[in-house]
């Protein structure tokens, strides 16, 4: 059953600080993207959706798999954008090309992760979900790589995410896989700038920006 906008807005108030004003759906270009909001990362070229599920790898790492989903209306594809720990970012603030994230499984709650596992079809770099609240580690860390001459993450900006300890770019394409998540098609990480790095924000609901008081 899908999540609908309201049940994530409703989720985010009653999470969040009671400082902040409603989060809004992302209905028009150009919304900016700030920590803690919600979204799904489309894959620009296939319009799959970055999606991960509880179902483990049976090769490589062996934990949980990412795939590229090809329906809009899923909630296994809604991502939490996180600061780094230790840093002085927090919910509401908006965030600049450059700047070191981590996206977490708005589901299962674990990270969206790589390392250097061959990947199930293409033996690239594998891409995964790991750890949880309070389990994190560098492996989870993705620096935002903004195309064109955009500062800050909007809606409609095309994006890349490049993975900090393998140098690898987040990346799907067009192999699929056959059983287990038949239909979906493979997430995985590669080391070279390609068209099927680039990724837009989509569906889901940005936290306004929190004012500087």
């Amino acid at each position: 059953m899908a999540f609908s906008f309201f049940t994530l807005a409703i989720f985010l108030f009653l999470t969040l600080d009671s400082d902040y004003a409603p989060p809004v759906s992302a209905a028009s270009e150009g919304v900016q993207i700030t920590y803690g909001s919600v979204i799904k990362l489309m894959h620009e070229r296939t319009k799959y959706r970055l999606h991960s599920h509880d179902v483990p790898y049976g090769s490589g790492s062996g934990q949980q798999s990412v795939t590229g989903f090809p329906n809009v209306d899923d909630s296994n594809s809604y991502w939490i954008v996180r600061p780094v720990p230790d840093t002085s970012a927090k919910q509401g603030d908006t965030i600049k090309g450059g700047t070191i994230i981590r996206l977490q499984h708005m589901r299962t709650r674990k990270w969206l992760h790589s390392h250097l596992h061959a990947s199930p079809i293409s033996g690239n770099l594998e891409v995964s979900c790991f750890g949880g609240e309070g389990e994190s580690d560098t492996g989870d860390y993705w620096r935002l790589e903004i195309e064109g001459s955009g500062k800050t993450w909007r809606q409609d900006q095309r994006i890349r995410l490049h993975h900090v300890d393998t140098n690898g770019y987040l990346h799907s394409h067009d192999k699929k896989y056959q059983r287990i998540a038949g239909g979906q098609q493979e997430v995985c990480g590669v080391r070279e700038k390609r068209a099927d790095n680039i990724w837009l924000a989509g569906e889901g609901v940005y936290l306004p920006v929190t004012e500087s008081k």
